[in-house]
């Protein structure tokens, strides 16, 4: 049995207790290295076979499971599998190889950020919509960049997109995005060396020019966290309405 567990942001307390529970009893575990903290690694048994992906290619890959398919594998990635992990890849070779596999989520970075920031991306009459996405580099994005950033009433993340962040300051720009829109930056979110850096689309990029490893990008009207209406479930008059409603039933039953 394969198991591809998320190990959450950088915080090892954010492991979800199942995950845990799987680490300590695999027989062989295979981590990414680059950003998994080793601390995840703790809970594993002391006889139990460790390999760092860092480096490998998918032939690599491939070959370390099936070497080891009778046993428990714990294949651990960062953040939580279905974003930008490449299980998909890794799912087509154990289904053609009859291996069995579980997926185990994690806390997606974005919502690691947005704890330590202490923010909410769904502010009533600003943004009800989120967007998880990467400004495209080498790795092509069949959704293009304008496109994203159309959606102005959306919270905008933006993933393994640090070194390309003068790109969404030019497409922003060019697309009428005022030069005091929120930008802000948060370097390995919930880990120990977290760095979070406030600005707009205009400063920001001076302020995080010497990051070149794990960061998001926050960017929207969101970030100022005021909303525009109330919310409906709860403001005042609704649950007087709701109250008054119930006494209504009842005195009727």
């Amino acid at each position: 049995m394969v198991y591809f567990i998320g190990a959450g942001p950088g915080d090892p307390d954010l492991v979800t207790v199942k995950a845990q529970k799987i680490l300590q009893k695999a027989d062989v575990i295979l981590y990414t290295g680059s950003l998994v903290p080793k601390e995840v690694l703790s809970w594993c048994k002391e006889e139990a076979i460790i390999e760092d992906s860092q480096g490998m290619k998918y032939p690599e890959i491939f070959a370390f499971l099936e070497k080891y398919k009778d046993k428990v594998i714990a294949r651990v990635h960062t953040g939580d599998p279905s974003i930008y992990s490449t299980i998909a890849k890794q799912i087509e070779f154990l289904q053609e190889q009859s291996i069995n596999y579980e997926v185990i989520p994690g806390i997606t970075a974005a919502f690691g950020a947005a704890a330590s920031l202490g923010i909410e991306y769904t502010i009533p009459g600003v943004s009800q919509t989120i967007i998880l996405s990467r400004v495209e580099g080498k790795t092509p994005n069949p959704e293009k960049l304008e496109n994203i950033l159309a959606c102005k009433n959306s919270s905008l993340v933006f993933y393994l997109s640090i070194l390309l962040l003068k790109k969404l300051k030019k497409k922003a720009l060019d697309m009428g995005y005022s030069h005091d829109t929120p930008c802000w930056v948060v370097e390995k979110a919930t880990w120990k060396e977290e760095q979070i850096f406030k600005g707009t689309i205009s400063d920001i990029e001076n302020q995080v020019s010497h990051i070149k490893g794990v960061a998001l990008i926050l960017f929207g009207d969101f970030l100022k966290q005021e909303e525009t209406e109330e919310s409906h479930l709860y403001v005042k008059p609704l649950v007087k309405e709701l109250i008054e409603a119930k006494k209504q039933k009842a005195n009727n039953e």
